[in-house]
């Protein structure tokens, strides 16, 4: 016998209760389950969550070492729901459907395939809650964490079927989120005093995970984007007819509609500098920063000349923060940083991230043997 269910579950809830030919109706936003099944969806405790972390973000705050920086319109779960719609659309895990009693209940363990900063944690454990709700994680490690290769740190426990369902998702954004924070931590240790910071260049529609992954790591967050700041780059001062212009159409823009913002303008030259400078010197402005842009210069011997990046620092003198951009590797970051910028900015932290290696295991003992043969554990 079966009712209609008019409150629609997830699927990975549905498939770890109700197996795959329980399932009714599921493309049309309904859903046919037996009675029993009804029964347990019911009775199922559902793990409250805080949404003190940003709205309807179903972080829980305790499992948050370090918070995700802050979006007006981004939907985080909208994120986690669309990765899960895109790896099993409205069929499921016809796999795991077909191996694995919808009964089965197991433990599985997050192992360490390499060395690297761990993030994602708080994510992943969105992920599990978004499949099923009933699943329980515990970690051994928090986000920002250094762990070692074969490492076993975490464990989820709950319905077989569930966790893989979850298991590639979640995976996928740890070692993303996890590659991110390992070089944002190794560049940010190489460029004391100086502070590290990211770029727009992050992968489409997880600008927000990148940049999290970035805070883990012990970097900054330039702005989220075009809405939070005014970045007066080199296009802008081309249309305006020439950097004073682009400043003073932004204090304009900005006195108008009375906001008050952080303002960086990018300069190129030591004459751009001298000319922003002077700009300052005759005006009421809202400029904060300057970008020293392209003033790192690479040498034939693989080391780079920073004479002119340490002229631009010395030229400003306080008067504005500085950013350096253009040039900035594991290999340059600690020259660059002794010139006395205050930030740093590089794209390679999210344009150009190795995911970290890790995975998740049901058997770990023959996970680590096979491991140990390929080096990887």
């Amino acid at each position: 016998m079966y009712i209609l269910n008019l409150y629609r579950p997830s699927f990975g809830h549905l498939w770890q209760c109700c197996g795959h030919k329980e399932l009714r109706g599921c493309s049309r936003g309904l859903t046919y389950i037996p009675i029993s099944t009804a029964r347990g969806l019911g009775s199922r405790k559902i793990i409250a969550m805080s949404t003190s972390v940003s709205k309807d973000s179903g972080i829980s705050v305790a499992s948050v070492a370090i918070q995700p920086p802050s979006h007006p319109t981004y939907d985080l779960r909208g994120i986690i729901k669309l990765a899960l719609a895109e790896d099993s659309a409205d069929f499921g895990d016809v796999t795991s459907l077909a191996t694995i009693p919808s009964d089965m209940v197991v433990d599985a363990f997050f192992l360490a395939k390499e060395d690297g900063v761990v993030a994602g944690i708080a994510l992943a454990d969105m992920v599990f809650q978004e499949v099923d709700p009933s699943s329980r994680v515990e970690w051994s490690q928090k986000d920002g964490d250094y762990i070692h290769k074969g490492l076993q740190f975490g464990k989820v426990s709950g319905q077989a079927q569930s966790i893989l369902v979850a298991e590639r998702v979640a995976l996928n954004f740890m070692q993303r989120m996890s590659g991110i924070a390992t070089l944002t931590k190794a560049m940010a240790d190489a460029a004391s005093p100086a502070c590290i910071l990211e770029t727009r260049k992050t992968a489409p529609g997880l600008r927000l995970v990148d940049k999290w992954a970035v805070l883990i790591g012990g970097g900054q967050n330039h702005r989220m984007g075009l809405f939070d700041m005014v970045l007066i780059k080199d296009n802008h001062i081309s249309a305006a007819g020439g950097i004073s212009n682009a400043i003073k159409s932004v204090d304009l823009y900005l006195q108008q509609r009375n906001l008050k913002m952080n303002v960086e303008v990018e300069t190129r030259t030591l004459e751009e500098v001298h000319e922003v400078l002077h700009y300052a010197t005759q005006n009421k402005t809202s400029l904060t920063r300057m970008m020293l842009d392209n003033m790192v210069v690479p040498l034939p011997s693989g080391d780079v000349d920073v004479s002119m990046l340490k002229e631009a620092v010395d030229i400003i003198n306080g008067r504005f923060e500085t950013e350096a951009s253009g040039n900035v590797t594991l290999e340059t970051i600690q020259k660059i940083g002794q010139t006395g910028v205050t930030y740093i900015s590089s794209g390679a932290l999210t344009h150009s991230v190795k995911a970290l290696d890790i995975s998740l295991k049901i058997d770990t003992e023959l996970a680590l043997q096979v491991g140990r043969r390929t080096k990887r554990a």
